[in-house]
């Protein structure tokens, strides 16, 4: 079917993203999410599905990183006062880096990846206890 107009066309407009200034979409989920976070100061994780992006250098809230490379949650620490750190790594680089958890994480997620070690077929849990 022919065109009505048969002459220049119009440029197409640009798409604005509408999430506002202080909001990212996650690389796991496509949620987006807010940056202020509960019990934090720098959000760099995901509350939903824990993925991050590699963003920080040696300082958190630094931005400094140059890989951007997508961050897995692979394991959770505990400090000796009892605050969690998740510790993820870069899918690009390999760089390990640990992320104390935000006030408004899934809970479910958090402790699925402390358990994954319980889980493991291959290493005895009387191991794991010994350590």
């Amino acid at each position: 079917m022919p065109r009505r107009k048969p002459g220049p066309r119009r440029p197409q407009r640009r798409k604005e993203p509408v999430r506002p200034a202080d909001a990212f979409r996650c690389v796991g989920c496509r949620l987006d999410i807010p940056a202020m976070a509960p019990g934090t100061a720098h959000r760099n994780h995901c509350p939903h599905c824990l993925t991050s992006l590699h963003v920080d250098g040696r300082i958190p809230g630094d931005r400094r990183a140059s890989c951007r490379g997508r961050m897995t949650a692979l394991s959770v620490s505990v400090r000796q006062d009892g605050e969690w750190l998740i510790i993820h790594h870069c899918q690009s680089c390999g760089e390990l880096s640990a992320n104390r958890i935000a006030g408004d994480d899934n809970a479910l997620a958090l402790l699925r990846i402390a358990m994954r070690p319980l889980s493991d077929v291959q290493r005895p849990v009387n191991a794991l206890l010994a350590l």
